[in-house]
C-alpha cells in the first residue's frame, strides 16, 4: 500500500523556502519568508487578491531555537487573523450585493437571508469558543527560520491589543479550563489526588484534549465551517504539490493528502502532550501549595505554570519541525499520528474551485520569492482576477485579466 505524505513530499526534492497557510472564509491565506498572500473566491467567481511584502529577518537573535518558536506563533496570529478579516469583508460585500439585488424576489430573499444569519452564527461562535483556537486550528507551518510580520503604523496599537487578547484565550483553553474541569471532577468523585502529582496533571491533560477536540468536532458542524475545512484541506494540498517540487495545476494537486505535519491542528495536540509531560516531571519540583483548600491549591499552582508556557510552546514549535523533518517514514512516523487523527476533524476534501483558490494563492506568494514585483516596506496590491487561468498565467501580480 502506498503512503500518501510520502508521495507527497519527497525527501529528495531540493530546498526551498518553508511556505505556510491558513484557510479563511472562501479562500486561502499563504505566507512564505518575503511574501504574503491572500486569494479569496467572490460570487461571481472572480479571485479577489491581496498581496504584500514581507521583511526576510531570518538572522540573528531571531532565528535562535526556542526564540523562532514564539515568533512563528505570534506571526501566525497576527497575519491570520488579518486575513480572516480580509476574508469576511468581501464575504459581507457580496452578501449585500446579493440582498440587494434579490429584494425583488422574496423567495431569493429568503436564502440570502439564511446566509447571512449563518455567517452571523459563525462570527459569534468563534468569537466565544475562542477565536484564537480557529486560527491555530487552520493556520499551518512556519514560513523560513524567523518569521517577522510587517504591520502598518495605524495598526500595531490595535495588534496588540488583539495579541494579548489572543494570548489571554490561549490561556485560558490550554491551562484554566482544563485544570479547573480536573479540580472539580478530583473534588466531586473524592479522588484524593495530588494537584502537582502525576495523577492529576494526566487528568488534566484528558481534559485538555477533550476541550480541544470537541471545540473542534462542534465548530466542524456548522455549514460555513465545514467550508473553510475544504479550504483548509486545499491548503495542504497544494504545499504538498510545491514540497512535492511538482508543477501547480489541479491535477496534481488533487492527488495529494489533506494531511501535514506542519498543521497547526498538529501544533495543538503536541502542545498538549508536552504540557502534560512538563508539570507531570516539574510538578514536584515546583514549591509545595498547601493551603488547605483544594480549589486554592489548584488556583495557586496555575499561576506557577504562567511563567512555563512560553519554553512549551517554543519547545512544541521545535519538535514539531523536527518530527515533520525527519519522522515522515519509517517507525518514528507514528508521532505525527495523533496530530493526523486530529487533522481529519480539522481537513476536509475539497472540491476543485478550492483547490484552484490554493493554488492560486501560493503562485501569488511565489512571485516575490521569484523576484518578481518586489515592493518597498510592505507595498500592498489588490488586484481581481477573472479566473484561475488568468492568476496562473500572469506574469506578475499586476497583470489582471
Amino acid at each position: 500500500m502506498s503512503d500518501p505524505y510520502r508521495e507527497a513530499v519527497s525527501a529528495e526534492a531540493p530546498k526551498r523556502p518553508y511556505i505556510g497557510g491558513q484557510a479563511v472564509l472562501e479562500g486561502v491565506m499563504m505566507r512564505s519568508p518575503t511574501s504574503f498572500a491572500v486569494v479569496v473566491r467572490r460570487r461571481d467567481g472572480s479571485l479577489h487578491v491581496r498581496e504584500r511584502s514581507m521583511p526576510d529577518a531570518r538572522s540573528g537573535f531571531a532565528r535562535l531555537p526556542l526564540v523562532r518558536g514564539v515568533a512563528s506563533l505570534v506571526e501566525s496570529l497576527k497575519l491570520g487573523g488579518e486575513a480572516l478579516r480580509f476574508s469576511g469583508d468581501l464575504m459581507e460585500r457580496d452578501l449585500e450585493l446579493e440582498e440587494a439585488e434579490e429584494k425583488a424576489k422574496a423567495q431569493k430573499a429568503k436564502a440570502a437571508a439564511k446566509v447571512s444569519s449563518m455567517l452571523g452564527a459563525l462570527a459569534g461562535l468563534v468569537r466565544a469558543i475562542g477565536y484564537t483556537l480557529f486560527l491555530l486550528t487552520a493556520a499551518d507551518g512556519d514560513a523560513g527560520d524567523a518569521p517577522t510580520p510587517a504591520a502598518d503604523a495605524e495598526k500595531k496599537q490595535g495588534g496588540k491589543a488583539s495579541m494579548w487578547i489572543m494570548g489571554a484565550v490561549m490561556v485560558v483553553f490550554l491551562v484554566a479550563l482544563p485544570q479547573l474541569a480536573a479540580t472539580e471532577a478530583n473534588q466531586r468523585f473524592r479522588l484524593g489526588l495530588d494537584v502537582q502529582g502525576p495523577s492529576f496533571q494526566a487528568m488534566t491533560g484528558a481534559f485538555k484534549l477533550l476541550i480541544v477536540v470537541g471545540y473542534m468536532l462542534a465548530i466542524r458542524r456548522m455549514e460555513a465551517i465545514r467550508r473553510v475545512f475544504q479550504y483548509h484541506g486545499a491548503e495542504h494540498k497544494t504545499i504538498s504539490t510545491y514540497e512535492a517540487n511538482e508543477e501547480l495545476t489541479v491535477a496534481n494537486a488533487r492527488a495529494k493528502t489533506t494531511l501535514h505535519p506542519r498543521c497547526g491542528t498538529t501544533f495543538l495536540i503536541m502542545i498538549v502532550m508536552v504540557s502534560v509531560l512538563v508539570f507531570t516531571a516539574i510538578g514536584g519540583f515546583l514549591p509545595r501549595i498547601e493551603t488547605g483548600n483544594a480549589r486554592l491549591d489548584s488556583a495557586v499552582f496555575f499561576l506557577e505554570k504562567l511563567p512555563f508556557l512560553p519554553l512549551i510552546t517554543a519547545f512544541t514549535f521545535e519538535l514539531q519541525r523536527f518530527v515533520a523533518r525527519f519522522c515522515t517514514t519509517g517507525p518514528l512516523r507514528v508521532l505525527l499520528w495523533p496530530g493526523f487523527l486530529c487533522q481529519k476533524i480539522t481537513t476536509i476534501e475539497p472540491d476543485d474551485d478550492q483547490l484552484e483558490v490554493a493554488l492560486a494563492s501560493l503562485r501569488v506568494t511565489l512571485f516575490r520569492e521569484e523576484g518578481i514585483e518586489r515592493g518597498e516596506g510592505g507595498e500592498k496590491a489588490d488586484v481581481r482576477y477573472a479566473s484561475f487561468d488568468a492568476i496562473m498565467k500572469s506574469p506578475n501580480l499586476r497583470r489582471a485579466a
